[in-house]
């Protein structure tokens, strides 16, 4: 049986169009970006192209998009150069108590540098307090930092309106969105989020690994945290890696193309997947009562741990995750999961399953009979 996989969150497969455009930059177009010779100008035309491609899908001018290796750069490059840009004219911050683990560590890191970092505080559903954000935003607020989408329950965060009630109280503050979960399924267009900086990746949305951007609104202040020979408009300075930015380049286009179809489909493909499990007796959804990213299932199972579920689907050929990626080799519980509510039982019990573009019915019918066999399956053995 071919593998069932359903851990496109993590990461996806790479497009047959990303990869079309990307080959000729490993092979016969490997100038660099940089050079005045006719195989650099060629690079560096590959390179704006692509720059257009993903300015296109934020409703942005190209130049305000800067390319990165990934969202982890770009994010700190946001945090960190947006925050430490504005000091002088306040050093308050506040972040989202369930940020992926790379905002999270910018925000150790600013605390380090003397800036006071708060949460920003959920209400008893694991949504954003906005009553509670208010009061926590201060004169002297410069960053507000919060995901659009939860990277762990596909929860859809209200950005747009925390940055419009932290600016009508903040004068100088900016506002950093994660949107690598959203990229390419929800609308990110920077102004409809009010947004000053946004970040994605290329491997999310079908793009290789190794590419990575940020979009900034015009005349935003920031420092860089390289410093080189002036790449990416002295923000990200290193030779670009071309290949990767023309295979995400091509990924968001398509992307951007395909986003309502796509989402229809995952509204669809998840309403068959929870249909399916319904009959799991102690199978609790999480999902937010308010918005809900489709492709993104959050599941508590009674008994094992999802480690143990996470083996046992394996070996049935089905692919899915106990949360991020990016937490599964930490030995803590996911801070986002027990910002929400759980407990540490119900934290290490929490499986995640995503779905993309390839995912096809067939494929959830047969995720969805695994997990109930299996969970049946460790019932039976643990009584």
């Amino acid at each position: 049986m071919q593998p069932v996989y359903l851990d496109h969150a993590a990461t996806t497969p790479l497009l047959a169009s990303a990869r079309e455009a990307l080959l000729p930059f490993f092979d016969s177009e490997f100038g660099n970006a940089s050079s005045r010779h006719p195989l650099g100008a060629r690079a560096a035309a590959a390179r704006e192209r692509a720059r257009e491609q993903v300015a296109a899908a934020l409703l942005v001018e190209p130049r305000q998009v800067t390319f990165t290796s990934g969202g982890t750069e770009a994010a700190n490059l946001a945090m960190l150069g947006l925050a430490r840009a504005s000091a002088a004219r306040g050093r308050h911050v506040l972040v989202g108590a369930t940020e992926h683990a790379c905002v999270r560590a910018c925000a150790v890191q600013l605390a380090r540098e003397g800036f006071d970092v708060e949460s920003v505080p959920l209400d008893s559903r694991g949504d954003v307090d906005l009553a509670a954000f208010a009061a926590r935003v201060r004169t002297d607020t410069v960053l507000v930092a919060q995901m659009l989408v939860n990277n762990e329950t596909g929860a859809i965060h209200p950005v747009s309106r925390m940055a419009r009630v932290a600016r009508a109280r903040a004068p100088h503050v900016r506002v950093a969105v994660d949107a690598v979960q959203a990229f390419g399924k929800l609308d990110c267009a920077l102004s409809e989020l009010h947004a000053d900086a946004l970040f994605f990746s290329a491997h999310k949305i079908g793009g290789p690994k190794g590419a990575g951007a940020l979009a900034l609104a015009s005349h935003t202040p920031i420092e860089p945290l390289l410093y080189g020979g002036g790449q990416e408009h002295g923000l990200r300075p290193g030779t670009e890696n071309v290949p990767a930015i023309v295979g995400f380049g091509a990924a968001a286009e398509l992307a951007e193309q395909q986003r309502g179809e796509l989402l229809a489909r995952f509204k669809m493909l998840r309403a068959r997947l929870v249909s399916r499990l319904s009959s799991l007796e102690g199978m609790r959804l999480l999902e937010s009562p308010s918005a809900q990213q489709p492709s993104i299932v959050a599941l508590l199972l009674r008994g094992a741990p999802a480690e143990v579920t996470l083996h046992h689907l394996a070996q049935r050929g089905v692919f899915v995750s106990a949360g991020s990626a990016c937490q599964a080799r930490s030995r803590e519980l996911s801070p986002g999961l027990k910002a929400i509510g759980l407990s540490d039982d119900e934290a290490r019990r929490m499986l995640r399953i995503s779905m993309g573009r390839t995912t096809s019915e067939a494929e959830v019918d047969l995720a969805a009979d695994a997990i109930v066999e299996v969970a049946r399956e460790l019932e039976r053995i643990a009584s």
